[in-house]
């Protein structure tokens, strides 16, 4: 697998998402986490804030940042990605997927990103950069796309709109995710982060991607009203 986009709401809303889409995937020794930034807070200019070394704690223990490699990445992006501890301090969309790849790869290290922006330009040229990482630090890497579907609408609406961005997505075609959610008014938290995330595995070799699982909060709650759609897909 090249890829992955996971949920990162509640768990007992995503978490049996999160869960398929992470049970279709043989978690290797890296991966690089894309987050939106859900907070505003954001002081890299370019937008893509990394947390660059140190470790992630969670429940199950720490998760190491691979200091090496994201000062890899910083180098090869000519510091378009940015040191930035802000974005991510009240960030929950990097360490709600962490207890998932733990349980899969107890000695897994990450790259997280948060990204504040969502154009189809930085998301192409982020898509490069993490493509070119990949191809410099030639081990295998798994690029986590966190993110959410459509928010907050009746779930008949919802589930129109979440399967016109999961068309774009199983496409493989990030620049028409992003213009489908401006067009159609598709709450997508993530859209950013899978845009990019979709550039650079087409730019490593996938040619596939399927959603293994799909549900909304209404399962749970048993509110139709007003719900979040949850979606995995693994790209390969």
């Amino acid at each position: 697998m090249r890829a992955v986009v996971a949920p990162h709401a509640g768990y007992i809303y995503s978490g049996p998402t999160a869960a398929r889409a992470f049970a279709r995937v043989a978690i290797p020794g890296l991966v690089v986490i894309l987050a939106p930034n859900h907070t505003g807070i954001c002081h890299a200019t370019s937008g893509i804030s990394l947390w660059e070394s140190g470790a992630f704690r969670t429940p199950l223990g720490d998760v190491p940042v691979d200091a090496d490699v994201a000062s890899a990445l910083r180098e090869i992006s000519g510091n378009t990605v940015e040191v930035d501890h802000a974005a991510h301090e009240n960030e929950h969309a990097v360490e709600v997927e962490l207890p998932f790849i733990q349980v899969s790869r107890a000695d897994v290290r990450i790259v997280p990103l948060v990204i504040a922006w969502d154009a189809w330009e930085p998301a192409r040229r982020l898509g490069e950069i993490l493509a070119r990482l990949i191809g410099a630090i030639g081990e295998p890497t798994l690029l986590l796309a966190s993110s959410d579907l459509n928010h907050y609408e009746p779930a008949e609406i919802s589930e129109k709109k979440d399967a016109r961005a999961l068309d774009a997505v199983t496409a493989l075609d990030g620049e028409e995710l992003l213009a489908r959610c401006k067009r159609e008014r598709i709450s997508m938290c993530g859209r950013a982060p899978v845009a990019a995330t979709l550039a650079a595995a087409r730019a490593v070799g996938a040619t596939r991607a399927e959603v293994v699982d799909y549900r909304h909060s209404g399962w749970v709650s048993g509110d139709n009203a007003r719900v979040v759609g949850y979606a995995g897909v693994v790209i390969s």
